[in-house]
């Protein structure tokens, strides 16, 4: 099938990209990125050379080059990865979440809608909100949504429109709810690369509050699986949790530090951050007992395998580090197609 990603360029959007194309023979993907400062086209070189990929530069919230989009290449599903992700930048400036999070999706559900397409939501466990440490509660997909920040607020408010653009306007749809992902390819602001690059380069490694706030951590490939899974099999509006292996970040901080061989005395207690959720939970029997779903990376063997990658791909890291990433890469220069107009000049251009 014709898959449009959105997003692609992102952490989470590259590896699916590749994942399809990689399973998949016979797919074609089509992406759309806005390709703001978490977009890296370093991260789509395979997809580039693959011969059943097109990516164009767009804003998900950009109607009129959606709707082009769609017209051109008429996929038949949509996977819409696109969204502002980072909490920190939640509490900084709400109103981007708001935009790209609540009005691109349902721009991409009108699109969906006009053109008959199905629509695939990535969604997060930060929706249900969090419960006490010590606890043994998880939430299932019918839980309340209850979403402790901005950035978790605009994606309930992303899956409560889906789902109601499911029921009103009878637009297929599915929606995945993950735990935290981590692997090759993240964006180094978040815990684990950012834990990750500061071990290598000696640096003291910053934990928020206690450090004892607990969430479920997913390898990145096994999230790629369960999407992929319910793309093929999962029933119509029907949500889906993936969740990981629970963990501290104080633990993930410490075993990445010995696996880079540094000690533990590196890390540095910072000053907690707002409203800072205490312990993610998610019940997912409904994807293991309906699609036969269970996350293969251990967590122990992730975290070693995401620290191997990042050594050996110093190259890729410095090109964030100095603004590099940001420039069209040789083997994409010309492939970049412009799908609609970028108002006040954000991104790239070929």
């Amino acid at each position: 099938m014709k898959v449009l990603v959105t997003g692609g360029a992102g952490f989470i959007g590259a590896n699916f990209i590749g994942y399809i194309l990689r399973e998949h023979p016979a797919d074609e993907v089509v992406c759309l990125d806005k390709l703001t400062y978490a977009g890296n086209l370093w991260s789509l070189e395979g997809a580039f050379a693959s011969g059943r990929f097109r990516f164009y530069q767009g804003d998900v919230c950009d109607r009129a080059g959606v709707f082009s989009l769609f017209a051109k290449e008429k996929p038949e599903v949509c996977v819409h990865f696109a969204a502002e992700s980072h909490v920190d930048r939640s509490i900084a400036d709400a109103g981007v979440f708001l935009r790209t999070n609540v009005a691109g999706t349902q721009v991409m559900l009108e699109a969906c809608r006009a053109y008959g397409a199905r629509m695939h939501l990535i969604s997060t466990d930060e929706v249900y909100g969090d419960t006490p440490l010590g606890s043994r509660k998880k939430f299932g997909e019918r839980a309340a949504l209850r979403p402790s920040s901005p950035y978790a607020a605009s994606k309930a408010a992303a899956d409560l429109f889906a789902l109601a653009y499911a029921r009103t306007y009878g637009v297929r749809l599915t929606i995945t709810r993950s735990a935290n992902n981590y692997g090759a390819l993240q964006f180094p602001e978040k815990l684990i690369p950012l834990a990750i690059g500061k071990a290598m380069r000696g640096e003291p490694v910053p934990v928020y509050g206690d450090g004892k706030n607990v969430r479920e951590w997913l390898d990145v490939t096994d999230h790629c699986r369960a999407v992929d899974a319910v793309l093929r099999a999962g029933r119509q509006g029907e949500i889906y949790n993936v969740g990981g292996k629970a963990c501290s970040n104080l633990e993930i901080v410490s075993a990445l530090l010995r696996l880079c061989g540094r000690k533990e005395s590196e890390i540095v207690f910072v000053a907690d951050r707002p409203g800072h959720d205490r312990r993610y939970a998610l019940d997912c029997g409904k994807i293991s007992s309906e699609l036969g779903f269970f996350p293969k990376t251990e967590l122990c063997e992730g975290l070693s395998r995401t620290v191997a990658w990042y050594r050996g791909h110093g190259e890729w890291l410095a090109k964030i580090g100095s603004g590099e990433y940001r420039k069209v890469p040789p083997f994409a220069e010309g492939k970049i197609l412009v799908a609609g107009s970028l108002p006040g000049g954000e991104g790239r251009q070929a």
